[in-house]
């Protein structure tokens, strides 16, 4: 099985959403240990990709100080409104299609803004979970933690996909399973003991409270 190259993949944060469960605040700017959420899970991204995209519906300049930090090249990205039916935030498949439209390799590896133990080798067991489940590589493939909960935004999809997500956006679907499973999505099982940390959003107050009690996470540096 060939290893998928990090010049063959962007990343892509996943900031545009409203935050409404974090009283309306944008969840990828809140502090944790002194630094937004965002720059914890760029950290752990960027080693494992060859671009850095964010995308993010406000407070863009931020986002992309955070990025260019570690990717001199790193690209913000808003949602494209003429899908969105006047909708302010439509959701993350709408930041997936501006990911997708926007990245120039063949795969795009998506995560949240919120998941400050992101896996640092995210990639690598996505694409090897997707070639084992199929004998060539699936267009879409996400996590399956040890105790049966489906990560999907935290994905790996392939470029080409782009038309399939416009279309299922302009007919107003929103639900991001239901277009995956469309595409033929796999679920890849990760079943290490860290693993339901890695997964573990920060949905309320109290979740990142919770977090900052803990010690500080600690990521490779990027190698760009």
């Amino acid at each position: 099985m060939a290893a998928l190259e990090r010049k063959s993949l962007s990343g892509l944060l996943l900031a545009g959403g409203e935050g409404r469960r974090m009283g309306g605040q944008d969840k990828g700017l809140l502090p944790l240990h002194g630094e937004p959420l965002a720059a914890h899970v760029l950290r752990r991204l960027a080693p494992q990709v060859g671009r850095l995209l964010v995308s993010a519906n406000r407070h863009q300049q931020q986002y992309l100080a955070l990025a260019q930090a570690l990717d001199p090249q790193a690209q913000v990205l808003s949602d494209e409104r003429s899908l969105c039916a006047g909708e302010a935030f439509a959701g993350p498949l709408a930041g997936m299609l501006a990911g997708l439209l926007a990245c120039k390799t063949e795969w795009l590896l998506c995560t949240p803004c919120d998941l400050p133990a992101l896996p640092q080798d995210l990639a690598a067991r996505l694409w090897a979970g997707s070639q084992a489940m199929a004998g060539a590589a699936r267009p879409v493939a996400y996590p399956r933690d040890r105790e049966g909960r489906l990560h999907p935004a935290c994905c790996l999809l392939r470029r080409d996909l782009a038309p399939s997500l416009r279309d299922y956006l302009a007919r107003g679907g929103r639900r991001v399973r239901e277009w995956m499973q469309s595409q033929g999505a796999v679920e890849v099982a990760f079943e290490r003991a860290d693993d339901l940390r890695a997964f573990a959003n920060l949905n309320h107050p109290a979740d990142l409270a919770a977090l900052q009690a803990q010690p500080a996470l600690l990521a490779a540096p990027p190698e760009f």
